[in-house]
């Protein structure tokens, strides 16, 4: 029969599950054993490590960057950002260390036996979509390889027999279990850091200096052209042209498209336009010591008022919508991470080791993605406007000469890629399919049907579609963090009955039903308030702060309605 074990630390366990509903319960949904509990502070920071050095990490600054946040204002906002969503995250992982069960189980005691399956099967569905866009991204990566030392056709064919390739490798670990992962993540952490880190060097020697180097973001803030109509009518078009080592101007004449021949652009970088449309496409030139000059890529160029002043809230709200985006970035795991805090020895090592590996990566990762990048602005002569800035390593890669770097980096990119997709993508969907078909389904096969699902969602397409989508998606999750850490501290305070957990008619059968009807209520008012702007646009300030307004409302919303209606708890 089953029986509780509380150990010297306060986490307890079961000493047998074969009595208890195989309905709710098989090997890999009940509680790990004191034995299999035994990552360390090392073990979660390199798990951190591992998922946040990727590409989209790599890119994240980029995009704030562009959008005229400074470096410093951008390196700030993923640092807090991540820093913000490390609370929930430990937090919610605090259960899965003191009773060693992953988040389908402990989403019971809020939002019921079967309930649970509605939020579990909402983040498997992301993870599913987000596996699918990196291993595919992992694909080209090995492609690319396969290019250097192979005569392979440049067709999808082989695109996709690498993809699959890469599905495979995936897989294996998969089918190899958790213990496989750790030693995965512990032995990637140190290299990509090492790799990211000589990266760093690389750009700041080639580029004449740190300070020289991060000098050039300013250029990366503004418009390449800014074209302002003047009183008479006339255009005049303001070139933000980037310079070479020497500081020497690299676009050197421009067109705009549809007409012929190029213009010398003068010194001063202006120039006065008789008339133009409302919208504008130019090109930009620049010389070529071969003798075929450079062209940039397509601008399209919208025409301002001279007097056009930026409204004094604008940047604030970018401050809003970017420091939402960063802390919806990690959102899904904040959800899951009972998952993998099952595994933590104690609750020491997952709050450390949790808190010391996301925020710090992040912002160091960003920052290497910044520097390599406004270096490679002064290295690469074709890079005459900030659209051709290689933000993306891949593209970057692809500008060296060397066959064994092009070769050595692209396996350092499926390193990363491997790291973060089985970790962030495959245990969520893995244990939330175990926990609907718990005596169909192992972790195994969970993740065995993740993968088939991330191929079925063709993500050679859907890495150009919706991909952006999926990571907006993930913030809507924030009301369903927000609900399980009502219920876990406020509600229960917090303790669970960990053999109810594993029983149909026990507290969290809510009735019989199986359903905690004010968790989807609380869940119900977190989304009405996020999405409220629909109705009365003045409140477009909430959807831009989404995984705030849904958290900060459901959890009071859940908190209120459960007021009086704790179970009882052993």
């Amino acid at each position: 029969m089953a029986q509780l074990i509380t150990n010297e630390t306060d986490m307890v366990t079961l000493t047998d599950i074969d009595d208890l509903d195989s309905e709710l319960c098989n090997r890999d949904l009940a509680p790990t054993a004191f034995a299999e509990r035994h990552w360390n502070t090392w073990h979660l920071m390199s798990l951190w490590i591992g998922m946040a050095v990727c590409i989209p990490t790599y890119m994240l600054a980029s995009y704030m960057i562009t959008d005229g946040l400074s470096w410093k204002e951008a390196l700030l906002i993923i640092f807090l950002g991540n820093l913000i969503v490390s609370i929930p995250m430990v937090f919610n992982g605090h259960a899965g260390t003191r009773y060693g069960i992953p988040f389908p189980v402990m989403g019971r005691a809020s939002f019921g036996i079967k309930g649970v399956h509605i939020p579990s099967i909402l983040r498997a569905l992301v993870a599913c979509g987000w596996f699918g866009v990196q291993t595919w991204m992992g694909g080209l990566a090995l492609f690319s390889i396969f290019q250097q030392l192979l005569p392979i056709p440049d067709g999808f064919v082989s695109k996709f027999a690498c993809f699959m390739l890469f599905w495979l490798v995936n897989m294996y670990f998969v089918w190899k279990g958790t213990e496989s992962i750790k030693i995965l993540e512990t032995l990637a952490a140190p290299l990509l850091i090492v790799v990211g880190l000589g990266l760093l060097g690389w750009g700041v020697q080639q580029g004449g200096g740190l300070g020289n180097v991060l000098a050039q973001s300013e250029k990366l803030q503004q418009p390449s052209v800014v074209a302002q109509r003047q009183a008479s009518g006339a255009v005049q078009l303001q070139f933000n042209t980037l310079t070479d080592r020497q500081g020497t101007p690299k676009a050197q004449a421009y067109r705009i498209v549809g007409t012929e021949g190029w213009t010398p652009i003068p010194a001063t970088a202006q120039v006065l336009l008789p008339s133009a449309p409302e919208t504008l496409q130019l090109q930009v030139q620049g010389p070529n010591s071969s003798g075929k000059p450079y062209e940039s890529s397509v601008l399209t160029v919208k025409t301002a008022a001279a007097d056009a002043v930026e409204s004094p809230f604008a940047k604030l709200r970018k401050y809003i919508l970017w420091l939402t985006a960063m802390v919806g970035f990690w959102a899904t795991l904040a959800l899951n991470i009972p998952d993998i805090t099952r595994y933590a020895k104690d609750q020491k090592s997952q709050f450390s080791g949790q808190f010391l590996g996301l925020p710090t990566t992040m912002a160091l990762y960003s920052f290497i993605g910044i520097a390599v990048t406004c270096a490679a602005i002064l290295i690469f002569p074709d890079v005459l406007i900030k659209e051709d800035a290689p933000w993306d390593p891949v593209t970057l890669i692809g500008k060296l000469d060397s066959p064994v770097v092009i070769i050595f980096a692209q396996f350092m990119l499926i390193i990363a890629t491997l790291s973060t997709n089985i970790v962030a993508n495959v245990i969520a969907p893995a244990m939330s399919f175990t926990n609907a078909f718990p005596k169909l389904l192992s972790f195994r096969a969970g993740g065995m049907l993740a993968g088939l699902i991330g191929i079925a969602l063709c993500p050679w397409w859907l890495t150009g579609q919706i991909s952006g989508f999926l990571l907006n998606y993930s913030a809507v999750l924030g009301p369903l963090v927000a609900i399980m850490l009502a219920d876990y501290y406020a509600v229960r305070r917090p303790r669970l009955d960990l053999l109810d957990l594993y029983r149909k008619d026990g507290q969290y059968a809510y009735g019989g039903s199986g359903f905690n009807g004010r968790a989807f209520l609380a869940f119900g008012f977190g989304l009405a308030a996020t999405y409220s702007y629909l109705l009365m646009p003045s409140l477009e300030i909430l959807y831009h702060a989404s995984w705030f307004t849904g958290f900060l409302v459901a959890y009071i919303s859940y908190r209120v309605l459960m007021t009086g209606r704790a179970p009882a708890y052993t």
